[in-house]
């Protein structure tokens, strides 16, 4: 084993669950089973030193490419451990390509052990893990989507049913908590969408006893499963078992305030939190350890990752809450199928500029409001740029300039950037001022603060202006961006550097002229350096003060005293230059991590201006209107249209025909119209009704404008949806037990103020117990919730609860028949229906023609039976309790329309008809029933 492995083998012990990154000069070496694993992965060739038993795998990748490794690693589900020299050394691996694939071969010990020049690691450079990357542990630009956050997350568990959550983005600064039951947990992870969560160790151990489910999450999943094991149904990113210590509450307590360097916690508002304070803390030490050149003490403070300056309560009490299925069903941020971002309601609304403001925008969407002043305050914002097009357009040019500030300050805490950074950080504070000049005359509180937020930061503008270039090279160890007169001795070096050609040209100009030998020349070589060349011909006139260094066939080389005085200078030069740079631009990067609280608030500032924008440019093009939000009830929708839908119905890719899209009323209170019962055809667009109400009311209350002519909003504090059909077979669940859970989680957390959207209920089941199930819920949504409800359904007996509970209203999707053929009118009229057209939607969709007369037939029999001899429903005996009839002649929940030729039939004067006309009525009748048929 040489000297080189042994050190590989030292660093490995302490990384076995890591991919180890082992630094070789220019690339990246993996070996054995990383070897192995990187190169299944990462489609790159797998070579191997040695034979037999002592063959080493290996594989390797170059060190400038690295991210783009790294990522589709990560994404594998695997950490890496980045193991860098920390000293230079002379020489580095030999490289070689064979066929268009990477092949890495282990340097020998004379390569690590060469002789070498001043500054330069003798022997076997000293290497270290300098950085465990993880999903969420990322700052990197080239591997961080910058239109979403990159949470890191950690969930303890306390024996009081409550549950710690805790969430940081470290490329942004981010850095929330909150004691929650585990299902507003589970709500919250669906929301976040972190991409690593930390759990506590023995959580994750099936053979250790763990705490019991809160009682929020009864019927979601078995009454014995705990906190790992949900969460490893939930979560989608990294789930990472750490140290149980980690999760001490005094521990983390101790390591917040050393962080913060603060006495205690009540400033940020979090002392009296429980278990989400043991969260934090667990976060913040995972950081550290993953990240181990990043230290901090109580005496000195954080050396790093300052741009973490605050923690901050994640208050649900102000915000509408929205549970997993919600977010899933409405396709806030991502479509159900695709996980796509186009088709989503964020993919329509997001019209921002940079980054920060996207992800800002994804925040305000997935937790909108429910405090009516800062609902009105940001629709002020919206309404100040929607009324004056011109300088919004003027303010998102200029925003086009602006950098990431967010996520640069967190390079700046994290010690990590670059001196195009912090040059970027100047263009953006030049910026400001004009942004600022559009602001200065609007009256909205919003703006207001903006204008106020965003300070130009002029005494940091000018250091920077005076320290670097305005175009600086990408890396910070080769020079060259240092500004010419910021420092005395830089300026010397590079002048030296920069006229060494010039000097030696003039030193061999020189001794010509003083030895008479035209001839000679000022030569360079690794060896000897520069030298004095001389041929044969001229040896009687060499003087006296040349040395001799080397004899060939008709030259001899020579030094002098000056030659090599002025060739350590310049020899020394270059690199002193680059490490005097290094040393001057940490300085400056320090100076300029200073003001991180300043630059984050310049950030949150200029998000909120581009969100605001962008609202407003989106209201602008598709015609929106500004919602009335009020404490009411009342929902009062006018002409409203489904945000997403709407724009693509000239698109046959989402709907059977190209149509323009019909806008539809909605009216619902809390009193008599509070139920609304919505009938009617498939595919007619029923779904589509009662999801574009839930959108529009979101939108509001996240401070949009809304598809719709006229909206009056009476905030809602929860938005449930049942929607769709789907199973979950891992978690043993069948279609019908999920549509169940989803059910009795809105049963059991919905209030008077939440807004209840039903798509079909009992439709995995019986008809008879489906029916039966509908039935009994939309009852105890009158009798317990009292909340805001619209029910799309199937199920057309349901309409008769309208003659037993006054605050429920019919409502159907109008179609016109055209013989054996249907038009969806798309448009919603008062009243129930008694069709859904299923057997004309299976037609279209190309069912054989032999099996859509059999349906017809058996469906006119299933009609048949469900009724007694007096034409009622066979079961559903009337209601008793808190609810009685209005009418004592209505008694009948199912009662049917008489048929239409029994109807026609009764209608007939047989005294009174010829001969002609009864068979004019015979042939009526006939086309009746085969209109039927």
């Amino acid at each position: 084993m040489t000297p080189l492995m042994e050190q590989y083998h030292e660093i490995k012990k302490n990384h076995q669950s890591e991919i180890l990154f082992f630094r070789l000069g220019d690339f990246y070496e993996m070996f054995y089973d990383d070897a192995r694993t990187a190169s299944r992965i990462l489609g790159i060739t797998l070579t191997s030193r040695f034979k037999g038993d002592k063959v080493v795998p290996m594989a390797g990748i170059p060190y400038h490419a690295a991210a783009t490794y790294i990522n589709r690693l990560l994404k594998a589900g695997h950490k890496i451990a980045v193991c860098e020299q920390t000293e230079p050394a002379l020489r580095q691996a030999p490289r070689q390509a064979q066929g268009g694939k990477l092949r890495a071969e282990l340097p020998s010990r004379t390569d690590e052990e060469a002789p070498i020049i001043s500054g330069q690691a003798k022997g076997l450079v000293d290497r270290n893990v300098v950085r465990i990357i993880t999903p969420g542990t990322l700052t990197e630009e080239g591997m961080l989507d910058n239109r979403s956050y990159n949470f890191l997350a950690a969930l303890s568990a306390s024996h009081n049913n409550l549950t710690g959550l805790a969430w940081i983005d470290i490329s942004t600064g981010t850095f929330m908590v909150e004691d929650l039951t585990q299902s507003e947990a589970l709500d919250e992870l669906q929301r976040l969408n972190p991409a690593e969560c930390l759990l506590p160790d023995y959580l994750t151990q099936p053979d250790q006893k763990q705490p019991p489910l809160a009682s929020g999450l009864s019927g979601r999943h078995p009454p014995t499963a705990g906190l790992g094991e949900i969460i490893k149904q939930h979560f989608r990113g990294m789930l990472t078992p750490y140290h149980g210590w980690a999760f001490d509450r005094v521990n983390a307590y101790k390591s917040l305030t050393e962080h913060f360097q603060t006495a205690n916690l009540s400033g940020f508002g979090v002392d009296d939190l429980g278990p989400s304070i043991a969260s934090a803390g667990a976060l913040l030490q995972y950081l550290y350890e993953t990240q181990p050149g990043l230290k901090h003490s109580a005496l000195t403070g954080p050396s790093v990752l300052r741009h973490i300056t605050k923690i901050e309560r994640y208050s649900r009490a102000n915000r509408v809450l929205l549970d997993r299925t919600t977010q899933v069903s409405l396709e806030l941020t991502q479509t159900i199928r695709g996980q796509d971002r186009n088709g989503s309601l964020l993919g329509v609304l997001d019209k921002t500029v940079t980054g920060m403001s996207a992800r800002l925008l994804k925040e305000w969407l997935t937790s909108p409001l429910t405090d009516i002043n800062r609902i009105k305050e940001r629709l002020d914002g919206v309404q100040a740029f929607y009324s004056d097009l011109i300088q919004r357009r003027e303010i998102q040019q200029r925003l086009k300039d602006i950098c990431d500030v967010e996520r640069i300050t967190a390079k700046l805490g994290s010690g990590r950037a670059n001196a195009r950074d912090i040059v970027s950080i100047r263009l953006t504070l030049q910026t400001l001022p004009l942004i600022k000049s559009f602001l200065a005359n609007h009256q909205a509180t919003v703006l207001k603060n903006i204008f106020t937020d965003l300070d130009p930061l002029k005494d940091l503008q000018e250091f920077i202006k005076q320290s670097l270039v305005d175009d600086p090279p990408l890396e910070i160890t080769e020079g060259g961006f240092i500004r010419g007169g910021y420092h005395q001795e830089l300026d010397h070096l590079r002048s030296i550097s920069r006229d060494g050609k010039s000097w030696i040209a003039r030193f061999q100009a020189d001794e010509i002229k003083r030895t008479g030998i035209n001839s000679l020349k000022i030569g360079y070589n690794q060896i000897f350096g520069y030298y004095v060349e001389i041929t044969n011909v001229h040896k009687e006139k060499i003087p006296a003060d040349y040395i001799r260094k080397q004899t060939l066939k008709n030259v001899e080389r020579f030094i002098t005293p000056q030659l090599k005085d002025y060739e350590t200078q310049v020899l020394n030069a270059e690199d002193r230059i680059k490490k005097l740079e290094y040393e001057l631009f940490s300085g400056i990067r320090e100076k300029t991590a200073g003001s991180i609280p300043a630059l984050q608030k310049i950030a949150r500032a200029i998000a909120q201006l581009d969100v605001l924008c962008a609202l407003a440019q989106v209201a602008q093009e598709n015609n929106y209107c500004r919602p009335e939000v009020t404490e009411t009830m009342a929902i009062k929708i006018m002409e409203g249209r489904h945000p997403v839908l709407e724009q693509f119905t000239d698109s046959s890719a989402l709907l059977t025909t190209s149509e323009k899209f019909v806008s539809n009323d909605v009216f619902i209170d809390g009193e008599e119209n509070r139920v609304l019962i919505i009938t009617g055809p498939n595919m007619a667009g029923k779904s589509t009704y009662i999801r574009q109400v839930a959108l529009i009311i979101l939108m509001a209350q996240m401070g949009s404008f809304v598809p719709a002519k006229e909206a009056t909003i009476g905030v809602v504090d929860r938005i449930f949806t049942r929607v769709g059909a789907s199973d979950e077979l891992t978690r043993g669940a069948s279609t019908f037990m999920v549509e169940m859970n989803e059910t009795a989680n809105i049963l059991n957390n919905a209030t008077p103020r939440s807004l209840i959207i039903l798509d079909e209920i009992g439709r995995g089941t019986s008809t008879f117990d489906g029916l039966s199930i509908a039935w009994a819920v939309t009852e105890y949504i009158y009798d317990r919730l009292a909340s805001r409800t619209l029910f799309a359904t199937h199920y057309h007996e349901l309409t008769e609860l309208s003659l037993l509970l006054p605050v429920v209203k019919n409502y159907h999707i109008a179609v016109k028949e055209w013989g054996e053929k249907i038009i969806f009118v798309r448009k919603i009229i008062a009243g129930g229906t008694d069709k859904s057209y299923g057997i004309h939607v299976a037609r279209l969709a190309g069912i054989p023609k032999e099996v859509v007369e059999r349906a017809k037939v058996i469906l006119n029999n299933l009609e048949e039976q469900t009724l007694d001899e007096k034409n009622q429903p066979r079961f559903a005996p009337p209601r008793t309790g808190q609810i009685t009839a209005v009418d004592p002649f209505q008694l009948n929940l199912f009662a049917q329309l008489p048929h239409p030729i029994t109807k026609a039939l009764k209608e007939i004067n047989v005294n009174g008809l010829t001969p002609i006309q009864a068979l004019e009525k015979l042939q009526e009748l006939k086309e009746l029933l085969e209109k039927e048929k």
